[in-house]
């Protein structure tokens, strides 16, 4: 079989950073070749070096055996790579047609107007060539998640792309969505096209790939055929040892309610209801999850319990006290911790050093603050033992937030939050951007707060983080809870069909306002 891209030897270098170091990579032709590693591993660098946005610092890229430098993503268009970004760029308001064919527009009247019949054709005749099955005159902000990602698969295949670049392709898409999109590639690879897929999930590369690049700091450290490796193997390749990749869950007997939500409603600057009258209860030992595709109303409920948002309607009440408008400040003082959606803008001051870092929400109370002076010696120590038991690194305290990558300043969040001796946690995607070890290990310490009694809200865009984890499983759909499931029970399918607004004949239910 012949390399539809080979890279040879890449390395490319940033002020201070190596973000690929002397990377090859071998892409079959007619192949799906998963591009695996943790965030900040190099991936998406690696293929926007491809795509002709960064110009490598050393190397080669090589396309069906010739070699080419690329100035722009125009050179690589035209070289036959397309690239599928994780967040869309499509315009809500035009047609699936017009959208598809921007920029190289048909033309009729001697190139003065658009030929909107014949784009219509051609989208509709490349839609059906590969079996996408799309409405060319349908309005893009009238169809769902999955086949907007359709329509940016189909503008790289007008454009002539023989090799498509698809960066997270299932971050936004539900079960049933994901499994389309692959029998979408297995279909462009059945007629020759080749498919880079870059992923930090095991499960996905997996079930997607023929072959698997793993990269970690920026080097290649090991390609393998998919039939030929586990996910155990690719995960020692990702992190550099043995991980346990299964959470294992003890059985507990909740307590008392920590946490009561009732009625909850929630709109936004335009007056449109983005929660609408949610319900549920939290109790003690108790793990409770929420799940649903991004942008359903689970950052409004969020807000509204951790005391960011006042809500328009309803209650929240914490061991039995109306909170709903009560700060924030005295919501950390009554033992509610917060591992925030947003690590940068809600989480951390990206200039402060680690030890100011440490004190946040903790500046007015003891043992930081003795009469309105804080005692920096305690506050050092600790954020020095948050960095040594989290494996903050660099392990330096004096580093600002802004230095430390991604996944440092989450693991920092988590280690400060789970510091106070919470009653409750509030843990929002509190694994997004850590590595396989790292969240081995913060499954285990919420886990271990659950076996100390203590109550924990869960919300996660990870499917397999909130079923493993959560006690009770909550499904939302448009600002509203569809169902509340047993997570030992309910299958993939059935928790796609609630994410996308379906509810099952026969989904394991355990009550819609979890009582």
């Amino acid at each position: 079989m012949s390399r539809a891209v080979y890279l040879d030897g890449i390395t490319k270098r940033f002020p201070g950073v190596i973000a690929n170091d002397d990377v090859d990579l071998a892409v079959e032709s007619g192949s799906i070749h998963a591009l695996l590693g943790e965030n900040g591993a190099g991936k998406t660098t690696l293929m926007n070096v491809l795509y002709g946005l960064y110009e490598p610092t050393d190397g080669q890229v090589v396309i069906n055996g010739d070699p080419h430098d690329f100035d722009s993503p125009r050179d690589a268009i035209d070289a036959g790579i397309g690239m599928i970004h994780q967040h869309f760029m499509l315009v809500d308001t035009l047609t699936i047609a017009e959208n598809v064919v921007l920029g190289n527009e048909p033309r009729k009247w001697g190139g003065l107007a658009m030929d909107r019949n014949r784009a219509e054709r051609e989208v509709r005749e490349l839609s059906e060539r590969y079996g996408f099955d799309v409405d060319p005159n349908a309005l893009v902000e009238d169809v769902s998640v999955g086949v907007q990602q359709r329509v940016e698969i189909l503008k790289a295949l007008y454009r002539g792309a023989d090799v498509l670049i698809l960066d997270e392709p299932t971050a936004v898409l539900t079960p049933q969505e994901i499994d389309d999109l692959l029998a979408v590639l297995d279909e462009l690879t059945a007629q020759g096209k080749s498919i880079i897929f870059i992923t930090h999930k095991l499960g996905e590369a997996m079930d997607a790939a023929d072959q698997i690049t793993v990269l970690r700091d920026g080097k290649n450290v090991g390609s393998v055929d998919t039939d030929e490796t586990s996910r155990e193997e690719l995960a020692e390749l990702m992190v550099g040892r043995e991980v346990l990749l299964e959470t294992e869950k003890s059985a507990n007997e909740p307590g008392d309610t920590v946490l009561s939500v009732s009625d909850l409603t929630v709109t936004d600057e335009r007056d449109v209801v983005q929660v609408d009258d949610v319900g549920f209860e939290i109790r003690e030992g108790e793990v409770f999850g929420i799940a649903g595709v991004d942008g359903n109303g689970q950052s409004e409920v969020i807000e509204s319990v951790t005391g960011l948002e006042t809500p328009d309607d309803g209650r929240v009440e914490f061991f039995g006290d109306d909170v709903s408008e009560t700060s924030r400040r005295k919501r950390i003082d009554s033992g509610m911790a917060y591992i925030p959606q947003d690590r940068h803008e809600q989480g951390l001051v990206m200039e402060f050093d680690l030890v100011e870092n440490g004190l946040l929400g903790s500046q007015r109370t003891r043992p930081f603050s003795n009469d309105g002076r804080i005692d920096w010696d305690r506050t050092r120590m600790h954020a020095e033992d948050i960095i040594e038991e989290y494996d903050v690194r660099p392990p330096n305290a004096d580093a600002s937030a802004e230095s430390l990558s991604g996944g440092n300043q989450q693991k920092f969040i988590v280690g400060r939050e789970f510091a106070r001796d919470p009653s409750l946690v509030v843990a929002a995607h509190p694994t997004r951007g850590v590595d396989v070890g790292s969240i081995e290990f913060i499954h285990d310490r919420l886990l271990d707060l659950r076996a100390e009694g203590k109550a924990i809200f869960l919300v996660s865009s990870k499917l397999d983080e909130v079923q493993q984890l959560s006690d009770r499983l909550a499904v939302m759909y448009e600002g509203e809870i569809m169902d509340v499931v047993d997570p030992n029970r309910v299958t993939e399918e059935e928790l796609g069909l609630l994410m996308a607004g379906e509810r099952p004949e026969e989904a394991p239910s355990i009550g819609g306002e979890a009582q």
